[in-house]
């Protein structure tokens, strides 16, 4: 263990949270014992420990695994009292568009606007931008072929939803057409376009 943690009052739990309540996005558990000099299955156990611990406490805050590594959030159950505190109530509301929007991008990625056009049926431009300019998704390149900007969601939209991966969603992919039913709603788009 590091000198600077083994005299901290506290040791690592300590250091751990001074760390934690710092950090803009989750850390990893290795990121952690490398910046503290500490072994990581020691960083791994304390984590585990103090997010116990707060739960058991029932504090105003959690530790939470999620977009591959750990961070401090307010309680859910505290949500709204903080969103009213800090003046968020209001803009931190998704549309449901976006929400659709957001949806077919984190199943279906990386994809083009016009993919997620074609599968929620409505223009979605605005949509997108709006969930660009908010972080929850982003460019991921370009489409070969016709060049258009494909897109994907972000490490931001993972602490969001509470999950360390895109393979920890739900199943609905058996919900959303087959990559063949969106080229044939695509095609009929291109068709109704005037030359």
């Amino acid at each position: 263990m590091s000198e600077d943690v083994e005299q901290l009052p506290g040791g690592l739990r300590a250091a751990l949270e001074a760390v934690l309540m710092v950090v803009e996005a989750p850390v990893s558990a290795a990121e952690l014992a490398e910046g503290l000099g500490v072994p990581e299955t020691e960083v791994a156990g304390e984590l585990e420990a103090l997010a116990a611990a707060y739960r058991a406490e029932q504090r105003g805050f959690e530790l939470r695994a999620a977009a591959g590594g750990w961070r401090i959030w307010s309680r859910p159950d505290a949500a709204a009292l903080v969103a009213a505190f800090t003046g968020e109530a209001a803009s931190a509301r998704l549309s449901r568009a976006a929400l659709e929007t957001l949806a077919v991008v984190a199943y279906t990625q990386p994809v083009t606007r016009a993919r997620v056009a074609a599968v929620r049926g409505v223009d979605v431009d605005s949509v997108v931008r709006t969930l660009l300019v908010r972080g929850l998704v982003a460019e991921a390149g370009r489409e070969e072929g016709s060049g258009a900007t494909l897109y994907r969601t972000t490490t931001s939209f993972l602490e969001k939803i509470g999950v360390d991966t895109l393979e920890d969603l739900p199943p609905l992919a058996p919900h959303l057409p087959a990559d063949t039913e969106v080229d044939d709603l695509l095609e009929a788009l291109d068709d109704r376009s005037p030359a």
